[in-house]
Order: structure tokens, then sequence, then C-alpha cells
């Protein structure tokens, strides 16, 4: 249920390229899209080619910098990943911010920049001791981890070299997690943690725009360490053999996305995931793949009975809550059930005729716990 011609058209061509929509006209398309894809492989490699050999110098703070990021575009799950991450070294003594561009938060009109000059510092999220600043101005992802990360300062800027500084010298931080920081080449990483999604670890084999790699898959051999997300019980051996070819040396870990428990949106309320079964529900998401979304809601024991897709990093407007409230209960639902990153994109509404209630979800590693406790001891003390 996009509301804009550029969600509609970003659904379409995703479509096309994934393969679900045939005929001429798509075949047109997909060549077109090979020719431009063949254009941004090259960038992407001279761009790699003049850091390696120094032309463009990668900028250093003089702190631990960790950067958690993948080779595809969409939803690998990356937030969980960089809160459990955060988490693991603020837990150990380090004092950690997390340096994000702000994906889709609300932009600073340009006679603000040139009149105010506060407005050139980054955006403090939080300074690790208050949350200072909404989902509309932070970004969904980095708001989600405001929240759920007291103790851990988050920034948001397009330049991570300003917003390190900013948060070693103004909130005295020592160590950096760059999230969405494997292409972000400026700043020099310590480390690379890459996120392959088990789902479509490779976005259909090919690079922007013909497919959703961000850069070809041979580049993994960058990562340090590699988590396979979204996997299931019984792990992915296949991929993980794919993945050791590509990169013989990174620490290579299977997790899953576990939800801990249900939390009303609204008023807090927390009630355990069995509440679900049985249960008649709306399902409604703004992400990259709504699919495992739903799957989670069914294997919970919940019927589905509306569900609503938006584009991955959808604002909801009041308006559109309302209908989807209406549409829902039409349908027999009992609540709206979504995603903790579209609850930080709901708008509050005067009327509420459906509680709306959202699942909390963090990582569950199903093999590689040692050696990332390992690497997280290594990362402080060493």
């Amino acid at each position: 249920m996009p509301n804009s011609s550029n969600e509609r058209l970003e659904q379409r061509l995703l479509k096309i390229i994934s393969g679900e929509v045939q005929g001429r006209r798509a075949a047109l398309i997909c060549g077109l899209l090979a020719a431009l894809s063949w254009i941004f492989y090259v960038l992407v490699q001279l761009r790699l080619l003049l850091f390696k050999h120094r032309i463009l110098r990668a900028s250093t703070l003089g702190c631990q910098v960790i950067s958690v990021g993948n080779v595809t575009v969409g939803g690998t799950g990356k937030t969980p990943i960089v809160e459990t991450f955060a988490r693991s070294l603020e837990s150990k003594g380090r004092k950690v911010a997390i340096l994000s561009r702000g994906y889709k938060s609300r932009k600073t009109p340009l006679w603000e920049k040139i009149l105010k000059k506060e407005e050139r510092l980054p955006r403090v999220v939080s300074d690790g001791e208050s949350l200072l600043l909404n989902s509309d101005l932070a970004g969904d992802e980095p708001y989600m981890l405001a929240s759920n990360l007291p103790d851990v300062a988050v920034l948001v800027d397009k330049d991570r070299v300003k917003s390190g500084k900013y948060a070693i010298r103004k909130l005295g931080c020592d160590t950096l997690v760059l999230d969405d920081g494997f292409q972000y080449l400026g700043l020099q990483h310590r480390m690379d943690i890459v996120l392959v999604d088990y789902t479509n670890p490779f976005g259909y084999g090919k690079v922007l725009p013909r497919g959703l790699l961000r850069e070809p898959k041979r580049n993994l051999k960058r990562a340090g360490f590699i988590f396979i997300t979204k996997c299931p019980p019984e792990g992915a051996p296949e991929l993980k053999a794919k993945l050791r070819e590509l990169n013989p040396h990174a620490e290579i870990s299977e997790c899953r996305h576990s939800t801990k428990y249900l939390e009303n949106l609204y008023t807090r309320e927390r009630v355990e995931l069995r509440f679900l079964k049985g249960r008649k529900v709306s399902a409604v998401s703004g992400i990259a793949v709504p699919e495992g979304f739903e799957n989670g809601l069914r294997g919970l024991g919940a019927e589905i009975v509306h569900s609503a897709q938006y584009a991955d990093h959808h604002r909801y407007t009041q308006q559109e809550i309302i209908e989807t409230i209406n549409r829902a209960a039409e349908a027999g639902a009992e609540m709206i059930i979504t995603t903790e990153k579209d609850a930080v994109r709901f708008p509050l509404v005067e009327r509420c005729d459906l509680p709306v209630i959202y699942l909390r979800v963090e990582i569950e590693m199903l093999s590689g716990a040692d050696a990332f406790n390992d690497w997280i001891d290594r990362i402080c003390f060493k």
C-alpha cells in the first residue's frame, strides 16, 4: 500500500529484478538496468582501488572504529545486530557511540543550515544519558537504537568523520560503531562486521540497479566477522560454505531474529507471545521483507485476516493509521500487529478502536557465540 509515486516505482522495480514480473517490457527494463549495473560496478571497484592505493585517504580518529554493514540493500536485520554489538561493548566498560547516516530522517532545510551555525553539528539522538530527538528528526533506526540503549550515544550525520570527532571530544566516547558502514571508506575501520541475509544472500546475483548488491559479493573478503541472519533453526551450512570460499579468514556466525514479547504501542503494557495464539490480527509493516514478519506471526499462532504492506521506511500519517484500523476492524481483526521498527513511525491517534501492538525482537545466535564473545574481549582489552 505505498502512498507515493516513488514508493510505487520502488516496489515495481523490485518485482522486475526479482523475476516476479515477466514479459517483453520487463525484459527491456532489465536490459537497461544491466547496462547501468556495469557502470555502477566499475565505479564501485575504482573507488575501492583508489582507497587501497591511498590516492583517496581514510581519516583516523585515534580510537576503536568498527563498522556493521552489508553488501546488499534492503532488510538484512542490521539494527538488532548493531544493538547487540553496542550493548556487548558497553557492558565490557567501553563508552560507545553509534554513528548513523539517518536514512530517511527529516532533512534540515537549506536556509536553516545557512542561518543557524549549530545545524552544522551532527544530530545527537542520545548523548548516552538522555533521549534528545524524536524518530522524525533522528530516523526510525537511530531512534530505536537510542531508545533501547540508554547508556550508548547515538549520532546522525552523513559525515561520519564529523560525528565521530564530536562523539570523542564532546561525549567522551572511546569506541565508535558505524551503522551501515561497510561502504563508508572515508573513516578507517579496525574491523568490518557484515550481515548476509539467509533468504536472499546475494541480492539476485547482480549489483545495483539490476540486482540488490551494493558491491560484488567477492568483496566480502574485507569482512572480519560475518553474521548469517534470518537462519532457520538448523542453521545455514550450505551458505556458510559459500561464504567460506569467498572469505577463508572471517569468523562466521549463524543467527536468527527471535521475538521476545509483545508491547502495546500506546499503553506500554507487555504480554507474552502465547497471547497471539488463535487471535485474528491485522499485520501492518513498512519493511524490506514483510513476508518474514507475517510468517513469523503465523508461526506464533496468529490468524492474519488483514494485511497492509508499505515501502521500507514508510512514514505513516494519522489518516493512514485510522483507515488501517477501520479496515482491520471490518475484517474481524482483534488487534493491529506491527514491527518494532514500524512502531517508532506510528503517529498518535485520538481514538484507537483496536490495540496496536509491536513485536520486540532480539538476536539469537545459533552458532559462533563463543567466537563473538572472544572477539568482543579482544576489542575491549587487547
